[in-house]
């Protein structure tokens, strides 16, 4: 089953006067239902992920109020859902990861912004902007400003948040604008409270249906000739009456402070920093008392002019806080400060990184030129300066003693999960590749991502989530080898069939595609897709130890009926079959698209479904066997290739118990869930024999009880005295 969200679900059901305790993220799931959101959809992908995992967990909550919810495909149709409050007085949102996820959607958004929407639509992105993000470093900023859509920033405060979902709906509905919220990670995660309002069921639902469709209006479609007026209906009529909402409402929010001739603009997703490094210079308190006036734009597109000139006018400088490249949001205001011949100093790019996250101590660098050019009598400068130099002196030092001693910190990348069934799999493509040679392998988004860095090392591309066989299109005709393309099984469902296996069908490519067939999206949460194991298959499997990746034919069945002629299924935990099929897909005179599906369950679902029987069998007092791995410590020669092969967390080293032998020897720790992939390497790769198998019995029946007794006592007979 997928990882449990009831707490959550039944914090979705308070009314009003409680008070919500929790993360950012759920915060904004709550403050949907509040504002009478009629349907919710989306794509799982962090840090937005739990909005709709709750969502989908509440399903039953969400029909008695009416609310529908949908897990979409991919992004693309997440917001061509959106197409239904074009027409209709429905309040709808959807939620995906951005900057990718936006990207995918980027067509259904243009068309949703052209014609404009009756019911008001918000779509929750993910800025998964940083340090911390797991995408490429872009911005949703564009997309607001080239299609017209209002974009949401807001302050990490769970009750400014919650109040700005509301208004999102109500700024969409007024200005006939699609409204884009950006959520980064810290607010999604940022914890606190609110005091909580009644649920407001839609007002049309499947409870309240509606009787007769849209009479049909040609000018509510995004299609010329009536687009050419839709355009000006954006910047003539929409964005004025969404910058009159902004100012009427007090959506953006102003702080005062002692030092009025200067002032601070600052997206709202980065308040709380920008008061942390405030406090670096006794400029700002803990609870968010500022000295320096602030101007925090929660919703940064589109700017009104009026409230930034009236900000800005009389002040000696202003410091714009932007992240991110390009400055979309200073250039903006300097260009309206021209216009009004305004001529107050303004700063941004030249004091502060053009991109990069906005951390404490960035942002403490940038504030500290600001404040030393307008404040210099300020006495905690020094302070701050020397602060700032004490981490720069730091990681020199940190520098210096790694040169002395001629190493570098050790990299620690990301890796596979214990036991995790494509570990398995890129041994297997390690050891094809000693047999036919290199080969140029299209990686993908994913937990196969993962099979990037070392000690597997593989992959040449990463060019979207399920885009592999697409992106090996262009270099396949030029090499003079196959090409290897892999996909998950959540993005042969998300982009894979269509732009992958369709167009090398259609083209008659001669390709080889391996797909990790492990029965969810892992990757974003272990979410559920079309060819996950069935309720049914997971209470029906009369060995729970086995995998049920097998349980579902899918992706086979679809294959086989597009036309693939070359399919081979394997059991990813047989290294030699696997590497044996590589091997064979590369080596055939097929001409044409192979296929090698490799399924195995992710084994953080098998461990989520065995773990409650393997406990309840205990309980009972039943008998229970399990499988671990040893290493022979007496047999094992300290090459650690086998290490290197599976790259496995519980598989490492320790010292060598022989004292006249100094090379340390291989090791099984605890945590190993007995997937046996070291023992299947050694044996694929005719590695040394030092591995052993062993099952462990626990509540074991009289006669192994016996039966261990007596092997007790002959192994003490035959031990040396």
């Amino acid at each position: 089953m997928e990882v449990s969200f009831s707490k959550e679900v039944e914090m979705l059901r308070m009314g009003a006067g409680e008070t919500f305790h929790g993360e950012g993220i759920l915060a904004i799931t709550k403050a949907l239902l509040q504002s009478g959101v009629s349907y919710v959809g989306g794509y799982q992908g962090a840090p937005v992920s739990h909005l709709l995992d709750v969502m989908v967990q509440a399903k039953d909550y969400m029909q008695e109020l009416g609310v529908h919810v949908e897990a979409c495909a991919n992004e693309a149709s997440a917001a061509a859902m959106l197409g239904a409050s074009i027409h209709y007085p429905l309040r709808g949102a959807v939620t995906w990861k951005s900057i990718v996820g936006t990207n995918v959607a980027a067509d259904a958004l243009s068309n949703l912004s052209s014609p404009g929407v009756k019911g008001g639509v918000l779509v929750v992105v993910g800025e998964d902007y940083g340090e911390g993000a797991s995408v490429i470093q872009e911005r949703t900023h564009a997309y607001a400003l080239k299609s017209g859509m209002v974009l949401f920033d807001p302050r990490p405060d769970l009750s400014r948040m919650v109040d700005l979902v509301e208004h999102a709906f109500r700024l969409s509905e007024a200005s006939n604008m699609p409204a884009l919220m950006e959520l980064r990670i810290r607010a999604c995660h940022v914890r606190g409270s609110f005091v909580t309002k009644d649920n407001q069921a839609p007002a049309i639902s499947a409870h309240h249906v509606m009787a007769e469709p849209a009479s049909f209006d040609y000018s509510r479609l995004a299609h010329p000739p009536v687009t050419f007026g839709q355009e000006k209906r954006k910047y003539e009529e929409r964005i004025p009456a969404a910058r009159a909402y902004i100012e009427a409402h007090q959506l953006n929010e102003h702080f005062e402070g002692v030092h009025i001739d200067l002032g601070i603009i600052v997206q709202g997703g980065l308040y709380n920093t920008l008061i942390r490094a405030l406090q670096q210079f006794d400029q700002a308190d803990a609870f968010g008392n500022t000295s320096i006036p602030l101007l925090v734009l929660n919703v940064t597109a589109p700017l009104v002019p009026e409230q930034i000139a009236k900000f800005v006018l009389g002040k000696r400088g202003v410091l714009v806080m932007e992240e991110g490249q390009p400055e979309y949001i200073e250039q903006e205001i300097a260009l309206l400060l021209r216009r009004r011949d305004i001529q107050t100093p303004l700063h941004g790019k030249d004091w502060l990184p053009q991109g990069g996250e906005y951390t404490a101590e960035v942002m403490a660098q940038g504030l500290l030129q600001f404040v030393t050019h307008y404040l210099p009598e300020t006495t905690h400068t020094a302070d701050t300066q020397k602060w700032l130099q004490g981490n720069m002196a730091r990681r020199q030092e940190v520098q210096k003693t790694l040169q002395a001693k001629g190493q570098a910190l050790p990299t620690r990348p990301p890796s596979f999960c214990i036991g995790c069934p494509e570990r398995p799999v890129f041994s297997a493509i390690q050891l094809a590749q000693q047999d036919i040679g290199a080969v140029h392998v299209s990686a993908d988004i994913g937990c196969h991502a993962l099979g990037t860095f070392e000690p597997f090392s593989t992959g040449h591309t990463i060019l979207g989530y399920g885009m592999s066989l697409a992106s090996r299109a262009g270099v396949s005709p030029s090499m003079q080898r196959r090409v290897l393309s892999i996909m998950g099984d959540g993005g042969f469902w998300h982009n894979g069939l269509l732009t992958g296996v369709q167009s090398a069908l259609f083209n008659g490519d001669d390709a080889v595609l391996l797909i990790f067939k492990n029965g969810y999206t892992s990757a974003t949460g272990t979410q559920d897709i079309i060819s996950t194991p069935n309720d049914a298959a997971k209470l029906a499997a009369a060995d729970k130890w086995q995998s049920l990746a097998h349980t579902n034919q899918t992706i086979e069945r679809t294959l086989e009926g597009l036309g693939v002629q070359w399919l081979r299924t394997v059991n990813t935990y047989e290294v030699a079959k696997v590497r044996e099929t590589l091997v064979e897909a590369f080596e055939s005179d097929f001409q044409g698209l192979k296929v090698i599906v490799a399924e195995g369950e992710c084994q953080l679902e098998r461990q989520r479904r065995i773990k409650p029987w393997i406990a309840n069998l205990l309980k009972r007092g039943e008998r229970v066997e399990r499988v671990k791995y040893g290493v022979d410590e007496d047999v094992c020669n300290g090459d650690h290739a086998c290490i290197r092969l599976s790259g496995c967390p519980t598989l490492t080293l320790k010292d060598n118990p022989d004292p006249l032998k100094v090379d340390p020897v291989a090791t099984v720790i605890d945590g190993c869930v007995g997937c046996g992939l070291c023992g299947e390497n050694a044996h694929a790769a005719t590695l040394c024999p030092s591995f052993y198998r062993a099952e462990i019995v626990q509540n074991p029946s009289p006669w192994e009880r016996l039966t261990a007794n007596i092997r007790a006592r002959v192994v003490r007979v035959l031990q040396p005295a």
